[in-house]
C-alpha cells in the first residue's frame, strides 16, 4: 500500500483544522464597519441601546441633518379636537356587526374626529436634536454648511457601538466621537479639536413640536419652526443630580420630557424665548470637551459621566458579539454574493440591537423616524422579534414580549396602553394571534424549564381560548371556520366575504397544537374545545389543486391584480411555517411555484422576500432560496438600513428581522432537517456556512 504524500496529509488536517475552528467574530463583524464622507439625506447613523436611539449625520452630531433622538418610553398625546372632552374619548364606540349570530361591537365607525385623535395617540415623540456650532473670531455664529467641512470620514464601528467621525473646518482638525449608554438614555460625546480651545466650537440643542398630525414622520420628526406650541425651561447651578450642569425640560401639552447635561465645564444659555434652541460653550482651557447627554420623563438623581458611556457601549456590544449566536457565510465561500449577504446580516444585526429591543415592541422604523404615529404592530411582531430566540438573545427579546403576558386577544395596531387603534384592518386582521404561542414555545426549547411553563401559562391559556371562540360552529359543515368579518394577511380581501383563508386556517392549528402540547407538558388538563375546534377546523381551501387565498375565491385569482399584488402569503404555509396536519406539504410546494411565476413580485417588499427564501428552502430549493434574500427589489443601503421602496419610508425593519429568521433557519436548520446548512447550496455550489449558537427553527 502507497503512503499517502505528506503535503496532501498536511493539507488535509489544515482543512480540518479550520472547518472546526472558531469564527474569528471579531474580524468579522469589523470588516463591515460602515463609513461615509458625507451624510446620507435618508438614513443615518446609529448608536444606541434598543430602548434608546441617536441617529447622526456626518460630523456625529445632528448638525446639518435634524435626525431624531427616540426612545420606547417617549410618547405624547395631542390636545383633544375641538369641542370634545375626555368623556367624549372614554365613551366613545364604533359600529356593530353582527357575526354568526352574535353582535360585536368593533372600535371603528364612530364619531370622526374622536375616531382619529384614537389613531393618532400616543404618538411618538422626537426627544431633540444635538449639533456643532462654530463660530468666528469675534464669537459671532457662523452659518455654514455641509460643503464647508473637507476631508470628511466617518465610521461606525459595530464591535464597541462608537461612531467616530472627522473633518476639517477653515484649517482646524475636528475629532468627534458618539457612544450610547446602555444602561440609561444617555448619549456621550468627546469633541477633540483646536477649535475647542480657541472658543471657536460649540453645541447647540433644539427641541421640536411632534404632534399625530401625519401617520409617517420621514425622514424626520417633528417640527422645530412651531415654537409656540410648546415650552422649554432651562436649569442650571446646584440642587440638580450629580454631574448635572444643566436640564432643560421640554413641555408638550400635558407631557414633559427632560434633557440633562453633564460633563467638562461648559456654558449654556436660550438663543431666544420664542424658540427652543440653548447654545452650549465650552469654557475649559484644553483642546476637548467631553460630555453627557441624558434623556427621561423625571429629573435623574445622575447622570453617567462620558467614560461610563463609552465603557458601558464597548462592553456590552463585545458581549454582544461574542456571547450569542453567529453565522458566517463568506469565509470558505465562492459565490460572490455571500460577500454582501455577509453584510446584511452583520448590520442588521447591529441595526436591530440598536432599534427594537426596548420595553415594547418595535415600530417599524424602529427608533429612526415615525411610521404609523410611532405605533407598533403585533402582526409585524414576528418578522421584527422572532430573530431573537433563533439567535440565542433571550435577554434582548424578554423585554418587548413581556407585552404578551396580560391579554388575550393580540390587536393589530397599538401602544403601550394595550389600546387597538380604531380601523377595520386594525381589528379584523387575525394572522398575529398565535404568535406568543410559537414565542413561548421557541423559549421552551432553549431553556426547557418549568418554570418557563408557567411563565408562559396564563398567555398559552387566554390566546388559545380566543382563537377557539373566533372560529364558529357552521352547522351545514359541522365544521369550524374563520371569518368573515376578517382581513387576510394580505390586507386585500372584502373582510365581509372573507371566509376560511389558507395561510390562517394553517396557522390556527399551528397554535392549538402548541397550546395542547403545553398543557400536557404540565400534565394539566386540555381545554375541550381546543381540541374540538382544532380536529374539525374547515380544511385549507383547494382551488385547481392549488391553495387558495381564501375559500370560495375564484379561481382565476391568479390573474386578477387585486390578489396577487400584496403578501404572498400563500408561500408560507410551508416554509415559514412547518409541516402541519391540515398542510400538504406537495401542494404547498406547487402553490410557491404558481406564486413564483404569477405573482406581482415587483410589489413585494420587505418580509416578503425572507418569506419567500424559507419556502425554498423548506422545499429542497437552496439556489432559489439564496436568489430571495438578495432579490434586487430586497434592498438595504450602505449603513445596513433596510430599504423602504415605494410602500412605506426607509428603513422597513421587518425586512431586517425576517432576514436573520431566515438566514438562521436556512444555516442551523428546522425540524426534521438532517444536513448541515440545509437551506443554503453546498460547498460545491459556492457556499461554506459555519454556525455557533444558533438554534433551529421549528
Amino acid at each position: 500500500m502507497k503512503s499517502r504524500p505528506v503535503h496532501l496529509a498536511v493539507s488535509l488536517l489544515l482543512l480540518s483544522i479550520s472547518a472546526i475552528a472558531a469564527i474569528d467574530r471579531h474580524a468579522l463583524v469589523s470588516r463591515f464597519n460602515p463609513t461615509r464622507n458625507a451624510s446620507n439625506p435618508i438614513t443615518p447613523m446609529q448608536v444606541g441601546n434598543g430602548a434608546f436611539a441617536f441617529g447622526a449625520d456626518v460630523t456625529g452630531l445632528q448638525t446639518f441633518l435634524p435626525f431624531a433622538i427616540m426612545s420606547s418610553w417617549g410618547w405624547k398625546n395631542d390636545s383633544l379636537p375641538p369641542g370634545k372632552t375626555i368623556e367624549d374619548v372614554e365613551n366613545y364606540k364604533g359600529v356593530s356587526w353582527d357575526s354568526h349570530g352574535r353582535l360585536v361591537q368593533y372600535e371603528f365607525g364612530g364619531e370622526a374626529s374622536v375616531q382619529q385623535w384614537l389613531i393618532s395617540n400616543p404618538n411618538r415623540v422626537n426627544l431633540g436634536r444635538v449639533g456643532f456650532l462654530f463660530f468666528d473670531a469675534r464669537g459671532e455664529v457662523l452659518n455654514i454648511t455641509e460643503q464647508d467641512l473637507t476631508n470628511v470620514q466617518q465610521e461606525l464601528d459595530l464591535w464597541t457601538g462608537t461612531i467616530t467621525s472627522s473633518f476639517t473646518f477653515q484649517g482646524e482638525n475636528v475629532i468627534v466621537q458618539t457612544y450610547s449608554a446602555q444602561s440609561t438614555s444617555t448619549i456621550g460625546i468627546k469633541i477633540d479639536s483646536p477649535l475647542v480651545k480657541s472658543g471657536r466650537m460649540g453645541i447647540f440643542l433644539d427641541f421640536p413640536w411632534n404632534d399625530g398630525s401625519a401617520k409617517f414622520s420621514a425622514p424626520f420628526v417633528g417640527v422645530f419652526s412651531a415654537t409656540s406650541n410648546h415650552t422649554s425651561v432651562l436649569r442650571t447651578g446646584g440642587g440638580l443630580g450629580r454631574n448635572v450642569e444643566a436640564e432643560i425640560s421640554h413641555s408638550l401639552v400635558n407631557s414633559t420630557f427632560i434633557t440633562s447635561i453633564g460633563g467638562d465645564k461648559f456654558t449654556i444659555s436660550r438663543n431666544s424665548h420664542a424658540a427652543h434652541r440653548y447654545t452650549l460653550r465650552p469654557t475649559g482651557n484644553g483642546p476637548s470637551l467631553s460630555l453627557s447627554i441624558a434623556y427621561s420623563l423625571d429629573s435623574p438623581k445622575s447622570v453617567l459621566p462620558f467614560k461610563s458611556v463609552a465603557n458601558e457601549s464597548k462592553s456590552l456590544w463585545a458581549k454582544y458579539w461574542s456571547a450569542s449566536g453567529f453565522i458566517d457565510v463568506l469565509t470558505g465561500s465562492t459565490d460572490i454574493r455571500a460577500h454582501e449577504l455577509q453584510r446584511r446580516i452583520i448590520l442588521s444585526r447591529y441595526l436591530m440591537r440598536v432599534n427594537e429591543a426596548g420595553d415594547t415592541p418595535p415600530q417599524e422604523s424602529g427608533l429612526v423616524n415615525n411610521g404609523w404615529y410611532g405605533k407598533f404592530h403585533m402582526e409585524m411582531v414576528f418578522w421584527h422579534l422572532a430573530h431573537w430566540a433563533l439567535w440565542n438573545n433571550w435577554d434582548l427579546l424578554d423585554r418587548p414580549i413581556s407585552v404578551y403576558h396580560s391579554g388575550a386577544r393580540w390587536s393589530k395596531m397599538t401602544d403601550p396602553s394595550g389600546r387597538s387603534a380604531p380601523g377595520e384592518i386594525n381589528e379584523l386582521l387575525i394572522w398575529q394571534q398565535p404568535h406568543p404561542l410559537v414565542f413561548a414555545e421557541y423559549e421552551y426549547r432553549a431553556k426547557k424549564s418549568k418554570a418557563t411553563l408557567l411563565k408562559w401559562l396564563n398567555v398559552v391559556n387566554e390566546t388559545a381560548n380566543w382563537m377557539a371562540d373566533f372560529a364558529w360552529f357552521n352547522a351545514s359543515t359541522e365544521l369550524y371556520d374563520l371569518g368573515p368579518p376578517m382581513y387576510v394577511v394580505s390586507e386585500d380581501t372584502s373582510p365581509n366575504v372573507t371566509r376560511n383563508p389558507a395561510f390562517e386556517l394553517a396557522y390556527w392549528r399551528h397554535g392549538l397544537d402548541l397550546a395542547e402540547t403545553w398543557m400536557e407538558r404540565l400534565q394539566a388538563p386540555i381545554p375541550k374545545v381546543w381540541t374540538e375546534v382544532r380536529q374539525n377546523l374547515a380544511p385549507v381551501p383547494i382551488e385547481n389543486g392549488l391553495y387558495a387565498v381564501y375559500e370560495g375565491l375564484e379561481d382565476t385569482f391568479w390573474t386578477d391584480p387585486a390578489y396577487i399584488n400584496d403578501h404572498p402569503s400563500l408561500v408560507g404555509l410551508h416554509g415559514w411555517l412547518p409541516p402541519i396536519t391540515n398542510v400538504s406539504s406537495e401542494i404547498a410546494k406547487a402553490t410557491a411555484d404558481k406564486v413564483y411565476t404569477s405573482w406581482n413580485i415587483s410589489n413585494c417588499w420587505g418580509w416578503d422576500f425572507p418569506m419567500l427564501a424559507m419556502s425554498a428552502a423548506r422545499n429542497g430549493e437552496q439556489d432559489k432560496a439564496v436568489d430571495w434574500l438578495l432579490h434586487p427589489l430586497f434592498e438595504f443601503d450602505d449603513i445596513g438600513m433596510p430599504i423602504g421602496g415605494v410602500r412605506v419610508p426607509t428603513p422597513y425593519f421587518p425586512g431586517s428581522g425576517a432576514l436573520l429568521y431566515a438566514v438562521a433557519m436556512m444555516a442551523a436548520g428546522w425540524d426534521g432537517s438532517n444536513t448541515a446548512a440545509p437551506g443554503f447550496p453546498t460547498s460545491e455550489n459556492g457556499w461554506n456556512v459555519r454556525v455557533e449558537g444558533i438554534h433551529r427553527a421549528m
